[in-house]
């Protein structure tokens, strides 16, 4: 029986490779997108996710606009990493469908209270929707399946400052409200997404096969893959959503260890920065699951081959 996932995201150029991985997964079933600020403003990210949808032919997929705004810090927004609409050089027609007319938090709610025990969570962005969700309907924590999140650096230096990721970084109040919940919680850190590089092999690899879905992908990457050459030294680009994704039907993947995790939420430089109590130092139980080992390739592989069957099928 496929996963029934829904996705919490900010797309943002590895946000939505992850929906088109999702799409391309029999194991799971994707029910709905509920949209945050992040990478993109939240009208840019609905517009992102509804068109991204239309590409892979999957318009039935309902998208829900979320919050626009942080908790308590100000808006902090990608688009020198993402490009001004969020997809980098990609440029797709406007969505023909509009968002729900429900707001994303209200939408998590309902569909977590109204199926208990049976939707994954899968959040890719900042943890604004979520975090809200938990405060008016504390009851989500108990019904909830499990919760994967992209978010924090626990060993590996920050993305966004010297110590903090940035869906983290971008509202660590929210993050704190999450990890704190008691929901069952799987994290994809820094420590490991930034092990998983799509090279441009395997953009030439996927390039084999014409396809709208290859175009997107090119001319997506082709700025993220210039945005992690200029600053970041890498060749390629980092795919970190993905990954997160991938995690909820091949676990394997990853290696992981059950640790207490918090943010810092005290300001100045170490502000979102996210650690693990490694030798228990705080007498704390673990409040998740940690990715802090990943077989790369064995990932990237499970990438290119799907979105190689998703483009062969919308050739």
């Amino acid at each position: 029986m496929a996963k029934r996932i829904i996705l919490d995201t900010d797309p943002g150029i590895d946000d939505s490779l992850a929906i088109l991985l999702a799409l391309a997964s029999p194991e799971i079933s994707l029910e709905g997108l509920s949209v945050v600020h992040g990478n993109s403003s939240t009208e840019q990210g609905t517009s992102n996710a509804l068109s991204v949808l239309e590409l892979a032919k999957a318009s039935h997929i309902p998208v829900y606009h979320g919050c626009e705004l942080p908790l308590v810090q100000p808006s902090l927004l990608a688009p020198e990493t993402h490009g001004d609409h969020g997809i980098g050089y990609a440029k797709l027609p406007a969505p023909l469908n509009l968002p729900q007319v429900q707001k994303g938090s209200d939408y998590l709610i309902e569909k977590i209270m109204s199926s208990p025990g049976e939707i994954t969570l899968v959040c890719i962005g900042p943890l604004t929707n979520l975090a809200l969700a938990i405060r008016q309907e504390p009851c989500i924590v108990e019904n909830v399946k499990e919760v994967f999140i992209m978010g924090g650096a626990i060993r590996h230096e920050g993305n966004t400052t010297p110590l903090a990721e940035f869906n983290t970084y971008v509202d660590p109040h929210a993050a704190h409200i999450v990890f704190h919940s008691g929901m069952p919680i799987t994290l994809t850190p820094l420590d490991v997404t930034y092990q998983c590089i799509f090279l441009k092999d395997d953009l030439n690899r996927l390039l084999k096969i014409e396809s709208p879905i290859t175009k997107f992908i090119s001319a997506a990457t082709r700025f993220y893959m210039e945005f992690h050459d200029e600053y970041q030294k890498i060749d390629g680009c980092v795919i970190n959503d993905p990954l997160t994704l991938a995690l909820t039907f091949m676990p394997e993947l990853c290696d992981y260890q059950e640790l207490y995790v918090d943010v810092d939420l005290s300001g100045g430089v170490s502000m979102g920065n996210t650690f693990a109590d490694f030798y228990k130092m705080t007498k704390k139980s673990a409040n998740m699951k940690v990715a802090l080992g990943v077989r790369p390739r064995d990932f990237m592989e499970l990438f290119l081959e799907r979105m190689e069957k998703l483009a062969e099928s919308i050739a």
